[in-house]
């Protein structure tokens, strides 16, 4: 089984991934990390806030370890903001059988009330050198962007309006 946990930036969703490991004892892969790995090893030009262009870097490698581990019945965490909308395309359908995908998204609402515990939760799991970009409104804007292409793309929701469930 292979879990591909996305959404928004500040959503949380290394913090679901950790409970996910924790639960079923799974590997992770941190799309984050492997960004990251890339650019520090200078196989790519890109910089970290080329977010578009580092899903299309990253999307043909991440697709074909997705279909390397489901060749080796192996489970798998994949956590981060670079999985494309319309990422189920590239695979069969049982091998659509054996993915489950998660998207956190918050309501504009849960955003508006809990603006400053989303900004105090961000370093729960990872240290965010410089996190000043994240405003109210760059956090609404990702998370209507979330929304809508979930809508869209007919994708499941955990829809984060009330209470942070995880």
């Amino acid at each position: 089984m292979i879990h591909l946990i996305t959404g928004a930036s500040h959503s949380g969703k290394t913090l679901f991934a950790q409970k996910l490991i924790a639960k079923y004892q799974y590997s992770c892969i941190s799309l984050d990390l492997l960004k990251m790995g890339l650019i520090r090893s200078k196989k790519t030009n890109l910089t970290p806030m080329d977010d578009e262009e580092i899903e299309l870097y990253m999307w043909p490698i991440i697709r074909e370890m997705m279909k390397t581990a489901l060749e080796n019945h192996q489970h798998l965490i994949i956590e981060g903001c670079y999985i494309p909308f319309g990422w189920e395309e590239d695979f069969s359908k049982e091998e659509l059988q054996q993915i489950e995908y998660h998207c956190l998204v918050m309501s504009e609402r849960y955003i508006r009330e809990n603006f400053n515990l989303i900004k105090d939760f961000a370093n729960v799991i990872e240290d965010r050198q410089d996190d000043s970009w994240c405003t109210m409104e760059s956090v609404l804007e990702n998370h209507a962007y979330y929304y809508t292409q979930c809508r869209a793309y007919n994708y499941p929701m955990i829809f984060i309006d009330e209470r942070y469930p995880l």
